[in-house]
């Protein structure tokens, strides 16, 4: 028979070209287990991807970018489950309305809010869009170091993921006992961001870290700005 990806002819339990089993066991109740474990194994999954990144960002990221790609969650799953856990917190305590919010003449809500609604109920894939925003800055203000778009992408991903962690702490706290401290994770936040990313470009350079704060805050505005202005360009669209 010929196997089922690359066509190349077998007659064993693997393919000799590209590794793949000749048939695929079916999904069951121990596949499923299995799954959940490599997640959340703590030497390969997110446990252990958490850890280095609040330890060592910087080298651990390098170290995935360069060397090994297979000891960290990869960026995209981690930034959505990480967003996905602060999101079922924010809405299991009702606590939304402590960021962004905007008010309608009408009834109905306008393009802006509508767009920043959407941006508070899927926080996984609205992060990949602002990280997109905050690497093109970081690609600026580190031009002179050998890092593609792509690659600084990924290391938005993981930072961003790690501050979503200090976001959902800091509003299961505020949930538990009432307490406005919000904006202290929010802080934290920012400031692990900037710590991470000016590590990660050369920890003993003090202007890194001006530049990774610039570049965050920057790529915050820009994508602020622009969901507003596609936000009345559509308003005004409609309406005319």
């Amino acid at each position: 028979m010929n196997c089922k990806n690359c066509k190349t002819e077998i007659n064993s339990k693997f393919c000799p070209e590209c590794g793949k089993p000749t048939i695929l066991k079916r999904i069951d109740g121990h596949y499923i287990i299995h799954e959940i474990e490599h997640i959340l194994h703590f030497e390969r999954g997110i446990f252990y991807t958490i850890k280095e990144l609040f330890i060592k960002p910087g080298q651990n990221i390098s170290n995935y970018l360069s060397e090994d790609r297979n000891r960290l969650v990869k960026p995209i799953i981690f930034i959505i489950i990480t967003s996905l856990i602060y999101t079922l917190i924010i809405n299991f305590f009702h606590i939304q309305a402590q960021y962004v919010t905007f008010k309608s003449d009408g009834d109905e809500l306008n393009t802006p809010m509508k767009i920043f609604s959407w941006v508070q109920g899927h926080y996984g894939y609205a992060n990949i869009i602002i990280g997109i925003f905050i690497a093109f800055w970081t690609k600026i203000f580190f031009k002179k170091y050998d890092f593609n778009f792509f690659e600084i992408l990924i290391l938005i991903c993981f930072v961003i993921g790690i501050s979503m962690l200090i976001f959902s702490v800091f509003a299961l706290i505020a949930g538990l006992t009432n307490l406005n401290i919000s904006q202290i994770g929010g802080i934290l936040g920012v400031i692990y961001c900037t710590w991470a990313i000016g590590q990660f470009f050369g920890k003993n350079k003090a202007i890194n870290y001006i530049k990774a704060f610039s570049a965050y805050i920057l790529g915050m505005i820009s994508f602020t700005a622009l969901a507003l202005f596609l936000g009345i360009l559509i308003d005004l669209v409609i309406k005319h």
